[in-house]
């Protein structure tokens, strides 16, 4: 599934208070790649990951997953799309410490009234590698076993694109290594398209292509990507003059 951000923009307030988080972006992420989107602190990479999701409304541009337009979508038929063709992993995993791992997994769909088999919620967690630790509150957990949980959560629905906002960064080397492997597999094997924000040029390696922004403009990229060609354009980028 491919996403296309043409002339977007994003202003948060109003005259000289103002703050232009993206300017005039434009960008396609073609299905079943994978991308990482990187640049200086506040250079808009959240601002982008919210926009192409459809959880946050550009000022202006369009933004479109497949063939359709999120741009003028009610906020119902934005919550729907998010429900059945998206998926969400974020650096705090977002996790009911009440809830044990397979009663996380299935929300999503239990809050759209549908009815889920502890057999696909099972599934869904083995493929993550914790089909035995099903029946664990998130307090039972380490760091990395939570946030593939809310890897899982994220795939139960099956969507066609996945979006992570620093999915390692709480995690150990070895706990991120499987994570990002877990993510990459999704590309390589099941054909989907993962956008990821991400501040660390390891992690921006496993993907096929590095976006750059800078003070919300698109400033290039790398395709195969190594972590000293990312380390090297990202020192580029944070030491040139504002």
């Amino acid at each position: 599934m491919t996403i296309r951000l043409t002339s977007v923009s994003r202003r948060y307030g109003d005259g000289d208070d103002g703050v232009r988080a993206l300017d005039g972006v434009s960008l396609t992420f073609p299905g079943g790649t994978f991308t990482a989107v990187m640049g200086p602190s506040g250079s808009g990479k959240s601002t982008l990951l919210q926009c192409a999701a459809g959880l946050d409304r550009p000022t202006s541009g369009s933004v479109r997953i497949g063939d359709t337009e999120l741009t003028g979508m009610s906020e119902r038929r934005l919550t729907l799309l998010r429900r059945e063709r998206v998926g969400f992993v974020f650096q705090s995993y977002n996790l009911l410490p009440s809830l044990t791992a397979e009663q996380n997994v299935v929300l999503p769909l239990r809050l759209a009234g549908r009815r889920v088999s502890k057999a696909r919620a099972r599934e869904a967690l083995r493929r993550v590698g914790l089909g035995d630790r099903a029946r664990h509150r998130p307090d039972r957990l380490s760091g990395g076993q939570q946030q593939r949980v809310a890897l899982a959560r994220a795939l139960i629905t099956r969507p066609e694109v996945l979006f992570a906002d620093e999915p390692t960064g709480a995690l150990d080397t070895r706990t991120g290594h499987e994570v990002l492997s877990l993510l990459r597999g999704l590309v390589d094997t099941e054909d989907r398209t993962i956008v990821m924000v991400t501040h660390d040029p390891v992690a921006a390696s496993y993907a096929d292509r590095v976006v750059f922004l800078v003070d919300g403009r698109v400033h290039g990229e790398l395709t195969g990507p190594s972590a000293a060609d990312v380390a090297t354009r990202m020192t580029t980028l944070e030491a040139a003059p504002c």
